[in-house]
C-alpha cells in the first residue's frame, strides 16, 4: 500500500467539531435565504423569540389562555344580555403594553398594523375596488387605542367585500413605506414580555370585552390570509405569495382556534408578503 494510503486521516479542529454538533440555531434562522424579510426585521423577531419569557412563560400561558378564552366566550353566549366594553378593552390593552411588554414586542405589534394596512391599500390601489384606502397606520403605542384593534379586523372585511379585481395599467407600489415607530422604550416596565406571551394574555380581555360575534369575526379575519395572498399573486403575476398559504378555508368558521398562535402566524405572513412587495417595487416590476 502507498504511504498516502497509510497516512492518518486528518481530524477536524475541536472547535469546528463542536460547532457542527451544536449548530447556531438563531444565526441559521437569520441567514435563511428562504425568509424574505430584511435581516434587521428577522433579527427583531429572533431577539423577541430569545426572551426568557418566550422559553418559560409562553408554554404555560398558551394552553391556559386558550382554555380561559373558550370558557369566557361560552359563558357570554349563554348570557341573554349582549354587552361590549370596547373602551375598557383599549385601556387595558395600552396599560398592559406599557407596563408588561418589551418595547421590541410593542414595535413588532405596531408594525403589523401598518403592514396589514399597506397590503390592503396595495389591493385597493391596484384594482377597481370602489372604496378609499385604509387609514389605520399607527406610529406609536397610543395609536393602538381608540378602537384600532376592531378597526384593524373590520378593514379586511370591508376591502374583500367591495373587491373588484378589474384593473388597467402598471402596478402602483406607493404606500409601502414603514414610518418611524415609537414603542415608548424609555417607559419603566414591570416586566418585558415577548410578543407571543403577550398575545396569550391580551386574548383574555378581547374575549371578555367583545360580544361572541365580534370575537368570532376578529378571529375569522385571519382565515382570509390565503385569500389576500392569492389576490397579491394574481395582481403581481408572482406565485411566490402562494408559498405562504396555510390551507385555511375562509368558508369554514372555526370555533376552537388557538388564537394567539394564529395571530402570530398571521403577523409573520403579512411581514413576508409585505417584504416581497417591497422587493418587487425595488425591481420596478408590474
Amino acid at each position: 500500500m502507498s504511504e498516502q494510503a497509510n497516512a492518518p486521516t486528518p481530524t477536524a479542529p475541536q472547535g469546528a467539531a463542536a460547532s457542527a454538533a451544536d449548530p447556531p440555531l438563531w444565526d441559521a434562522i437569520v441567514a435563511d435565504p428562504a425568509v424574505p424579510l430584511d435581516p434587521e426585521v428577522t433579527q427583531m423577531i429572533v431577539d423577541d423569540q430569545r426572551r426568557w419569557t418566550r422559553t418559560w412563560l409562553y408554554p404555560v400561558a398558551r394552553p391556559v389562555s386558550r382554555m380561559l378564552a373558550l370558557l369566557i366566550v361560552a359563558l357570554k353566549r349563554i348570557t341573554p344580555v349582549r354587552w361590549t366594553a370596547h373602551r375598557l378593552m383599549d385601556r387595558l390593552c395600552l396599560w398592559f403594553l406599557r407596563r408588561f411588554v418589551s418595547p421590541l414586542a410593542v414595535e413588532l405589534l405596531i408594525r403589523h398594523f401598518v403592514i396589514e394596512t399597506n397590503l390592503l391599500n396595495f389591493i385597493v390601489r391596484n384594482t377597481a375596488t370602489p372604496i378609499e384606502p385604509v387609514a389605520l397606520r399607527p406610529v406609536n403605542l397610543a395609536g393602538l387605542g381608540d378602537h384600532a384593534v376592531i378597526e384593524h379586523d373590520i378593514n379586511v372585511y370591508v376591502v374583500l367585500a367591495a373587491l373588484d379585481m378589474n384593473r388597467e395599467g402598471p402596478l402602483d407600489f406607493t404606500g409601502l413605506d414603514m414610518p418611524p415607530l415609537d414603542p415608548e422604550p424609555g417607559r419603566r416596565r414591570l416586566m418585558r414580555l415577548d410578543i407571543q406571551t403577550a398575545l396569550c394574555l391580551m386574548n383574555l380581555p378581547f374575549a371578555a370585552c367583545l360580544t361572541p360575534d365580534e370575537y368570532r369575526r376578529a378571529v375569522h379575519s385571519m382565515r382570509f390570509d390565503d385569500s389576500i395572498l392569492s389576490i397579491l399573486a394574481e395582481l403581481t403575476g408572482d406565485p411566490v405569495f402562494l408559498r405562504w398559504q396555510n390551507g385555511d378555508l375562509s368558508v369554514r368558521a372555526d370555533s376552537n382556534t388557538d388564537v394567539p398562535h394564529a395571530v402570530y402566524r398571521h403577523a409573520v405572513i403579512c411581514e413576508y408578503a409585505h417584504a416581497h412587495l417591497v422587493r418587487l417595487a425595488a425591481r420596478g416590476e408590474g
